[in-house]
């Protein structure tokens, strides 16, 4: 385990200079505190890729909220970013790779299932258009009270993408949704997580699945918000997942990929590569599992983590 607080570059192992693919979270990583990326970190990025290192951002976020941040960057128009968990694949200029719905048979199974948790759950449709916004209806809910209690700045970024429906099965009836999500206190999600893995068609991420799995389940948490996200994603659905697939349609082998990240729905993407890197930051269950597993622990995102990280990688490459 390598650990560092100070303002200059990390010093990597001499191994580093075989990487050739970073894949990067975004909130809690490479957006500081102020929900931006740094001049520093843009040009570190923009050093890596000129090196011939691939840059890849995967994060929770839709891509039209990623890009709410992203696209006053200017950042180059073939980038990949790894959205919804996994679930969709798209360059910065909305061209789609891939993407993974959720049945509907299975979305209204949960729907029942998880019918003591509606009003914490929220539908979302991939409907990007053209110019990489979503049009109104990527996002369906069936109460607002409980939502706005527990993340109410991002309802209202979004207001223009949600439609509230009742019931929810309605959506249902055109198109399959990529995800569902629940969102609430860590002590109420811990327990819809639980709820959620009593069936044998659910597994968390990172376990292995069999062939009735049709649900992986990815968890975020912000202890000092007391909040949690838990992310209802279609079998085999993940970061790591995605990335791997990316990865191999350039060439570049797990061992040659760095990943950076903060959270629980990071892990999959760190345990894939051969340079895990856990941001200080991170929530100390999962610093502990970092620890434990000898993976590199960075600087905070509030201290320029990513940029100096990356500043490290270019470093072991000159």
């Amino acid at each position: 385990m390598i650990e560092t607080s100070e303002l200059d570059l990390v010093t990597l192992p001499a191994e580093a200079a075989r990487v050739r693919l970073v894949v990067v979270d975004m909130d809690g990583t490479l957006l500081n505190h102020e929900a931006q990326v740094s001049p520093r970190a843009l040009a570190a990025i923009a050093a890596a890729e000129q090196a011939g290192v691939h840059f890849v951002i995967a994060t929770g976020r839709r891509h039209s909220y990623a890009m709410r941040v992203l696209r006053p960057l200017e950042l180059t128009p073939e980038n990949v970013m790894i959205t919804s968990n996994g679930a969709v694949v798209r360059t910065m200029d909305a061209r789609l790779i891939e993407t993974t719905h959720l049945p509907i048979s299975t979305a209204k199974w949960l729907l029942d299932h998880m019918s003591e948790y509606r009003n914490a759950m929220v539908l979302t449709f991939d409907r990007v258009g053209a110019d990489g916004d979503d049009a109104r209806g990527a996002l369906v809910v069936e109460e607002l009270e409980d939502l706005h209690r527990s993340i109410g700045k991002w309802m209202a970024a979004n207001e223009p993408y949600i439609e509230f429906m009742r019931p929810m099965e309605q959506a249902l009836e055109a198109d399959p949704p990529i995800q569902m999500m629940i969102c609430g206190t860590v002590e109420r999600m811990r327990r819809a997580e639980a709820r959620l893995l009593e069936d044998a068609r659910v597994v968390a991420v990172g376990r292995p699945s069999g062939p009735e799995t049709e649900v992986q389940l990815a968890r975020t948490e912000y202890p000092e918000r007391d909040l949690s996200i838990v992310d209802i994603l279609p079998a085999g659905c993940s970061k790591g997942a995605a990335v791997l697939r990316f990865a191999a349609s350039q060439g570049v082998k797990p061992e040659e990929m760095m990943a950076i990240g903060d959270n629980w729905n990071d892990l999959s993407m760190l345990e894939v590569v051969g340079f895990p890197v856990v941001m200080e930051n991170a929530p100390e269950d999962f610093l502990a599992v970092a620890r434990e597993r000898g993976w590199m622990v960075g600087p905070k995102h509030t201290e320029d983590g990513v940029a100096r990280v990356v500043e490290g990688v270019l470093a072991r490459l000159a």
